[in-house]
């Protein structure tokens, strides 16, 4: 989840909203990754997902981060609530999950060196205190009792409010994790027919990272059930946005949309103000009931545009969000699918022409059968196993002509950053695959067992 935003002046008038979003177009030379993923903690003897503070807790791996590793605090009514250092920082998500959200850096060689010394620290820091942590989509064994809910005032107004609106969103809030990448934008056209492809393929990576198959102790059904979650959580802010593959959608388009995303919260002084289901276009007029007479700053928008939450999203870059957590070589693996598929214009014209056909029924049902059978999936005669060979074979074409060296130059490009899904075509099985043949092979039906053999 997003920290707040600042920095921002009033808004006076509509066309500061989209030109927000339009401020980050840069030039190639200046494209960037980032990339950021969370993962469940618990204690090794109990099984048990971390409490917020103790002995063994998300404080205990924060303070251990930040006084071994040099990570500053960051800190919330007066408790540690995430840390920053050289651009990235370490938050919480509802449950305690962690998340690093890493620096915008230039390679995947990069983004993977930044994983990999995450992924260690914290590994350092738990084992000195009996916590482990996993990489997967949703909480294997843990009912929502189980799981604590972190002291940010966000998370309180977003916790009240989710079963109002859908029948998932605490789930998602406590028992999901995903890994998302960051990508840049050169212009409005070069935004639009990026996530044009974006949301077309999203499902296709929902297949590929799929990881998620069990919940509350026993499988679920779903290949990904967090994609399942995602999809009964709030359809005002979530979803496929049918309208970017409109003709004439720019930045004033996805503007449009975002104001009529209801309002969580305002930020000031340092407090979540509440403002759950009330309109940004209300605030825009001084008509915010939570704040009568006063009008939005930027950031208040920054902040805004965070709480929608479809399968690709538009703030200064854009963010893939189709990924169930998961296992370290799926965590560099991300960021060379979408880097190989966006950032080189021959390989993004490709892959526009492989998903210019479906209509948005097409792209819905990909959505719904790759989180119920992953790389099995088949929709009006796709075959989600061909979509994504196809797509990863372009994702490897653009990663080739990216050409970024890497290890001191041994290392030609980035394209072996996509081993981990080459395995998976090659074998038709994902992660979750892997994890339901463990479960009714040598587990025998136990599933803590993940825990031994899955962990970081």
């Amino acid at each position: 989840m997003s920290i707040p935003q600042s920095g921002g002046g009033p808004i006076e008038h509509f066309d500061q909203l989209a030109q927000y979003m339009a401020d980050g177009c840069k030039p190639k030379e200046d494209w960037r990754i980032g990339t950021e993923h969370e993962k469940f903690g618990y204690c090794k003897d109990s099984l048990k997902p971390l409490p917020f503070e103790g002995e063994r807790s998300i404080v205990a791996v924060l303070s251990g981060l930040r006084d071994q590793f040099g990570w500053a605090p960051v800190e919330e009514g007066g408790k540690l609530i995430g840390l920053e250092k050289d651009g990235a920082n370490v938050s919480l998500e509802p449950g305690g999950a962690l998340e690093l959200s890493g620096a915008p850096l230039e390679t995947i060689h990069e983004t993977c060196d930044e994983v990999n010394v995450h992924l260690r620290e914290v590994k350092e820091i738990a084992e000195k205190i009996g916590v482990g942590f996993i990489g997967l989509g949703a909480a294997p064994i843990w009912t929502h009792d189980e799981m604590p809910l972190m002291p940010k005032g966000r998370y309180k107004l977003m916790n009240d409010y989710m079963q109002r609106v859908g029948t998932m969103g605490r789930t998602m809030m406590r028992r999901t994790c995903t890994v998302q990448v960051n990508i840049d934008f050169g212009s409005e056209a070069d935004m639009v027919q990026k996530l044009r492809v974006a949301l077309a393929l999203q499902p296709v990576a929902t297949a590929l990272f799929a990881n998620s198959p069990f919940f509350e102790g026993k499988p679920n059904g779903h290949k990904s059930w967090r994609s399942r979650v995602w999809r009964d959580l709030d359809d005002a802010r979530t979803g496929m946005l049918p309208f970017v593959f409109d003709e004439g959608f720019g930045f004033e388009r996805y503007a449009e949309y975002a104001l009529d995303v209801p309002m969580y919260f305002v930020y000031r002084d340092g407090k979540y103000i509440n403002a759950l289901g009330m309109s940004f276009r209300d605030f825009l007029e001084g008509k915010l009931p939570a704040l009568p007479g006063e009008t939005p700053t930027l950031s208040d928008w920054a902040d805004h545009l965070t709480t929608a939450f479809p399968e690709a999203r538009i703030k200064k870059y854009m963010e893939m969000r189709g990924a169930d957590g998961g296992p370290w070589r799926r965590l560099c693996a991300l960021p060379a699918y979408w880097v190989g598929l966006m950032y080189d214009q021959s390989a993004l014209d490709a892959a526009w022409d492989m998903v210019k056909g479906w209509d948005a029924e097409t792209r819905e049902e990909l959505r719904i059968a790759a989180s119920v059978d992953g790389l099995q999936a088949e929709v009006n005669g796709l075959k989600m196993h061909d979509l994504a060979r196809q797509s990863v074979e372009i994702a490897e074409a653009g990663l080739k002509a990216r050409a970024r060296p890497g290890a001191g130059g041994l290392v030609a490009d980035e394209t072996h950053f996509l081993n981990a899904l080459k395995d998976s075509l090659d074998s038709g099985k994902t992660p979750a695959d892997e994890l339901l043949d463990e479960y009714h092979g040598e587990w025998g039906g136990d599933l803590t067992k993940i825990f031994a053999a899955h962990s970081y």
